[in-house]
Formats: structure tokens, C-alpha cells, sequence
């Protein structure tokens, strides 16, 4: 017998859906987090300055729609390099522990993320881009699309 999955009990099976603007972790289930990311303002490269970075965890990311580029900062306590990788669709992107990132979507883009499910503001610090950073990512914009 075929039962249709939004008939199912969830204690059998969830189903979440995000197409806000944004991120929003949808599971959190003991030491991770899956989230969704899709398109904002804020993500425009035009409108990138600063970086983040998460302490105590790897970040995955894998594009589900539309275009993101990830850029990744060299350095620790300051970005040295600034380097892009736009996302193929379907692959995992894992940015390692302690590396400075940000990313810029593209209108329709939808991206799933992974992390511990502890990330925070507390274990995750940003840093400022300078106005030559800012105009790194602007060029690898360029670039990439």
C-alpha cells in the first residue's frame, strides 16, 4: 500500500520546507545541524565586508538550486588570500574547522548546510573585509559568472 509521505506520523518521518530569504536550520538531532540558505540582500557581493568563521567545526555545503560562490580566506587572525570555488551542484563542500568564509548567492539559489549542531555566534567570529578585499570578491564575481 502506498501512503503518501505528508500522511506519514512524524514520528515516522519529518518534512521541512524553507524558501524565505536567508538561513534557517531546519534539524537539529544530537551533535548536527542541517540547514537551508537561500538568497538575501545581504549575500549581494556588493554588499559582502566581512568573513566568519566556525571554531569548533567543519561546514558542508551543497548547492540545490541556483549559483553560490564560496569564498575562503587565508590567514588566522587576519585574511591574507581570498579564494572562490563556485559551487557545483550536487557536490559536498566541506570548508574546514577555523576557515574564514562567506558566500554570495545567486536570486534562485537554495543551498544545504551542515554543521555541529552547537555552531554559534559564541564559537563562531567574524572578522572585516578591507575595501581591497571587498574588491577581490567583487573581481572573482567577475570571474566566476
Amino acid at each position: 500500500m502506498f501512503i503518501r509521505p505528508m500522511t506519514l506520523p512524524n514520528r515516522l518521518i519529518e518534512i521541512f520546507h524553507y524558501d524565505s530569504p536567508g538561513y534557517r536550520p531546519l534539524v537539529d538531532f544530537e551533535s548536527w545541524r542541517v540547514a537551508l540558505l537561500n538568497f538575501s540582500p545581504d549575500l549581494l557581493p556588493g554588499n559582502l565586508t566581512r568573513m566568519q568563521r566556525h571554531n569548533e567545526t567543519d561546514e558542508v555545503f551543497v548547492l540545490l538550486a541556483g549559483r553560490c560562490i564560496l569564498f575562503v580566506g587565508e590567514g588566522d587572525e587576519s585574511v591574507t588570500r581570498i579564494h572562490g570555488v563556485d559551487l557545483a551542484p550536487g557536490h559536498v563542500h566541506n570548508v574546514r574547522r577555523a576557515v574564514w568564509h562567506t558566500h554570495t548567492l545567486s536570486v534562485d539559489a537554495k543551498v544545504l548546510i551542515v554543521e555541529n549542531r552547537d555552531t554559534t555566534y559564541d564559537n563562531s567570529p567574524f572578522i572585516a573585509l578591507t575595501q581591497t578585499q571587498q574588491q577581490s570578491i567583487l573581481d572573482l564575481v567577475a570571474m566566476f559568472w
